[in-house]
């Protein structure tokens, strides 16, 4: 393994990428998992008559930090655990290909906590001081997702508590500064998210199942075994959309929201995209896809919330 402050030559030439390799640190494709929870939040509260645009900027923006920062912790931490190498498939790969320091990895994550807590202090003036204690909880769980003597992305909860967090708290939060209340089925309509962002951590674990297991993760992935973990996640899908066909016929959904059902096409591709494949770079379209099933659906019943004010 490499040392935390030297890289090798390799890397260091790699360095002068500039802006692409900053870029590749965010892991921008991973950002819909903060943007869709907090559109969809903020369009069940626009449906009810509120709207608060500098809020919703400010959640938005705040959301994709923490999530941009716990990119780079996972990053810092896995490198520092010999997880990343040169060779490891999905990873944003700035400390290990492209000669980024570990600590500027680390210092630029804490930055990025810090700017969020700052909106965050904007938001809570705006709403609640109870958001700065929530959104708090959620920043030291992302630091402990990877970091910590026991990292949650080391557990078979990964996936739960990235759903749930991800999903439910900052789709509830987001209609919280909006509207100052939160109701049961505000809470009912965020399962369908928190089930599609688990997803995304599934999809990942599952990918990388076979080298979490060479470094002793005990991941969902690893217990349940490759086959098993893929089925699971195309229970996953099903429970969600058929949570979504509920909640229409509850009424807490309109019914401009079977457009959502569009994402069945992607969904049904991650599954298929998953069989027979043993190798990471080979799954990589499936995690891809998963990430584009979460997108399309978000986005989806955000817009069909928004069409039924008007139609």
């Amino acid at each position: 393994m490499q040392s935390l402050n030297k890289v090798n030559i390799k890397d260091a030439m790699n360095e002068k990428d500039g802006f692409q390799v900053w870029w590749r640190l965010l892991r921008p494709h991973t950002l819909t998992a903060s943007f869709v929870p907090v559109f969809v939040g903020s369009m069940l509260a626009f449906r009810e008559g509120h709207v608060h645009i500098l809020l919703f900027i400010a959640m938005l923006i705040a959301s994709m930090l923490i999530q941009a920062a716990t990119n780079m912790f996972n990053e810092y931490y896995d490198y520092a655990k010999g997880l990343d190498t040169e060779d490891s498939v999905g990873i944003g790969g700035t400390i290990v290909r492209d000669g980024i320091k570990p600590k500027t990895v680390l210092r630029l994550a804490l930055a990025f906590f810090g700017i969020a807590i700052l909106i965050g202090i904007y938001i809570s003036i705006q709403s609640s001081w109870w958001i700065a204690a929530i959104g708090l909880i959620c920043m030291v769980f992302g630091y402990l997702y990877t970091g910590g003597p026991l990292p949650i992305a080391y557990t078979p909860l990964g996936e739960l508590f990235s759903g749930f967090l991800m999903g439910t708290v900052i789709i509830g939060i987001s209609y919280f500064i909006q509207t100052n209340t939160i109701t049961g089925e505000v809470l009912i309509a965020s399962i369908p998210i928190a089930l599609f962002i688990g997803a995304i951590m599934l999809s990942n674990n599952i990918r990388d199942l076979d080298n979490d297991k060479e470094n002793g993760r005990k991941t969902l992935a690893i217990l349940l075994g490759r086959k098993n973990a893929v089925r699971f996640l195309a229970l996953m899908f099903i429970v969600a959309f058929i949570t979504t066909a509920t909640l229409i016929i509850a009424d807490i959904f309109p019914l401009w929201s079977f457009i959502t059902f569009i994402g069945i096409i992607k969904a049904v591709d991650v599954i298929n995209k998953f069989k027979g494949k043993t190798e990471p770079i080979e799954m990589m379209p499936a995690m891809a896809a998963t990430g584009k099933t979460n997108s399309i659906y978000g986005i989806l019943l955000g817009i069909s919330l928004v069409i039924s004010m008007y139609i």
